[in-house]
């Protein structure tokens, strides 16, 4: 099953104020509906991880193609509670003591990140969710340090070693995260290691947790290879509820940032300045360190006109990237920032007073619905 993404964000430029993070529902459904038929395939369970893509007027969509969703803590729980109304696995490095009853209320699954947690909280828990242990596999495939869960000194999952001497009595599942945009070939190195540490554990449980970072909705994803190892792994443990949850993979080229050219900055390279910030809107650009796409652009150089594309905050660092493109940039342009919708609007900040972007849904049937404008009053109350 091949995506074939046909953006129609192009045509309908002239009515977006902005900035804006515009998602378009037919390339979301697109994602949803190969997610759906890996889900037929195989019996896992597919849940969307709220952390990687919260988008609340379309969740009602994703709900109708998955089984739920993961959270991180209580807010995540209520939120997927709220607009996807289907399973919640709640996960969290700790939970603090005046929350966990009602994230225990909120949640299917919960997921503990130490022995030490899961003594502290089992008694209530235990048959009122199912609950799991996160595990470290040891094996490092993300290609970040930053976002890389099982470094030497990472701080998530019980090693195995840990294990010696623990009941687990009350522990219906284990929880593995280890990828990070990946392909299923490193899916498949980690299932190596998580089976020759885990495998005598599995016969007891009820589900396995494989995680997220599985970047299933990326051109050339092999999604075989995925079909085989999920397929393969049921066969040996027919017991076993399999459960991913990924959320770039959702997310993954459903909409665009699209900004406004302020100013435009006499230099030996122009510099035009947009009404967003790689800082706030787009951290990841800087963190990760990544170079946004923006459409019908190229590389310096590569097009006639060449320009430094700088975001509108007093951060040196706030730079978007170079590009080059066609025609000359005029004050008033709108750029289309690609593929904008998974942690972004998750991760937005207020830094330096800049106005958060609207977000707008652009419908099937070419309708543009902007669901929902900040203005100073959410500066405010975040300060």
């Amino acid at each position: 099953m091949k995506i074939v993404r046909k953006s129609k964000l192009q045509n309908i430029l002239g009515q977006i104020q902005t900035p804006a993070y515009v998602c378009e529902e037919e390339l979301l459904e697109q994602n949803l509906k190969l997610l759906a038929y890996i889900q037929k395939e195989t019996g896992a369970k597919i849940l969307l991880a709220l952390k990687g893509f919260a988008f609340s007027p379309l969740l009602g969509l994703v709900g109708k193609y998955l089984y739920g969703c993961c959270a991180s803590g209580l807010y995540e729980a209520r939120y997927g509670a709220k607009f996807i109304a289907k399973e919640v696995h709640t996960y969290s490095p700790a939970f603090k003591e005046e929350e966990i009853d009602e994230i225990i209320s909120l949640s299917h699954h919960l997921i503990f990140n130490s022995f030490s947690q899961w003594h502290k909280y089992k008694d209530k828990a235990i048959g009122k969710t199912s609950c799991g242990l996160r595990i470290n596999p040891e094996i490092s495939c993300a290609p970040v340090a930053l976002y890389d869960p099982c470094t030497p000194t990472s701080r998530f999952g019980i090693k195995i070693d840990e294990f010696k001497g623990e009941n687990l009595e009350g522990i219906e599942g284990l929880h593995f995260h280890a990828l990070c945009e990946q392909d299923s070939d490193a899916l498949q190195r980690v299932l190596q290691s998580f089976e020759a540490k885990f495998a005598p554990y599995l016969k007891n449980l009820q589900w396995v947790n494989f995680g997220g970072g599985h970047h299933i909705t990326k051109d050339g994803y092999n999604v075989e290879l995925l079909l085989s190892l999920l397929k393969n792994f049921k066969a040996k443990y027919p017991h076993l509820q399999i459960y991913l949850e990924p959320g770039e993979a959702v997310g993954w080229q459903t909409g665009g940032l699209v900004v406004s050219v302020l100013d435009i900055i006499d230099r030996e390279l122009p510099i035009a300045i947009v009404d967003s910030s790689a800082e706030a809107h787009m951290p990841d650009t800087l963190a990760m360190p990544y170079r946004a796409n923006i459409r019908y652009s190229g590389q310096p150089k590569e097009k006639k006109f060449s320009y430094l594309i700088g975001g509108n905050t007093c951060l040196s660092g706030d730079i978007i990237g170079k590009y080059s493109f066609d025609t000359p940039l005029k004050i008033g342009d709108k750029l289309i920032l690609e593929d904008m919708i998974h942690y972004t609007i998750v991760k937005n900040t207020t830094f330096n007073g800049i106005k958060l972007p609207s977000l707008a849904t652009l419908y099937k049937d070419g309708t543009l619905k902007v669901n929902k404008e900040f203005g100073y009053e959410e500066y405010e109350r975040r300060n």
